[in-house]
């Protein structure tokens, strides 16, 4: 039976379950004023968790792979000259994909030694935690540059960490996404020198012509095109990026 059908008639079950069933729970939320600091300290613990919920994504973006290959295929789509070729939404969807693959052992292991335990109730919740961004850490680690963790964790002005254990999750974040940041933009300018070179040849060559209303890069964008076809491209970029993390 086709899927769309199935859930079609699951919807309908639900449905006249719903109204069948003789009581139908209420759920209201009351804005009230507190009685007691528990009922604030609540309160603030909500809209914290909400607050954390609504950036989580972010958050999740900033300290994966993602930055690096959504860089590097933007740069690459503006060596191609192709403007919208291939469009926002496709570079998203691949870099996400992408980020899925490279960072499914970290992910696995996270939900291994932090989420499983915990739902089983053999561990807290601080160690949960713990547990589970310790993989995340160890990837961080592995792409940070010295450098960029040093001028962080000399900003902080705090205790000079003795290892990688003792340096703070907000101070390797962002030591993180700008060594990511710089390791995209050369991987990019990489990118940039063999189509540069079929710009310059091209220009050069209508230049010499006397064809000085022809935008170059009319001419060169088919040339460069089957430069990147012929050299079976996205396989070499994305095999380039994979490995990069490894």
């Amino acid at each position: 039976m086709c899927p769309c059908i199935i859930g079609l008639l699951g919807v309908f079950a639900v449905a006249h379950a719903a109204s069948a069933a003789p009581l139908i729970p209420n759920v209201n939320i009351d804005v009230g004023t507190a009685d007691n600091p528990q009922d604030v300290a609540v309160t603030l613990q909500l809209m914290a968790v909400l607050t954390i919920l609504s950036i989580a994504p972010s958050i999740l973006i900033m300290t994966t792979a993602f930055i690096r290959i959504v860089v590097v295929l933007g740069f690459l789509r503006n060596a191609l000259s192709t403007q919208t070729a291939p469009p926002n939404m496709v570079i998203i969807g691949l870099s996400l994909f992408l980020t899925f693959y490279i960072m499914a052992p970290y992910w696995s292991q996270a939900n291994e030694n932090g989420l499983q335990p915990y739902l089983a109730g053999q561990i807290t919740q601080e160690q949960a935690i713990e547990n589970t961004i310790e993989p995340i850490r160890e990837f961080m680690f592995r792409q940070t540059r010295e450098a960029d963790l040093a001028l962080f964790v000399n900003l902080a002005d705090g205790p000079r960490p003795n290892g990688p254990e003792e340096v703070s999750t907000f101070t390797l974040i962002p030591a993180y996404m700008i060594s990511e940041l710089k390791t995209a933009f050369q991987i990019g300018f990489m990118i940039y020198v063999p189509f540069i070179v079929i710009d310059m040849i091209v220009a050069s060559t209508l230049m010499s012509m006397g064809m000085m209303m022809l935008p170059p890069v009319m001419i060169s964008l088919p040339f460069k095109i089957l430069l990147f076809v012929m050299v079976d491209g996205w396989h070499l970029l994305i095999k380039s990026l994979i490995v990069s993390f490894k």
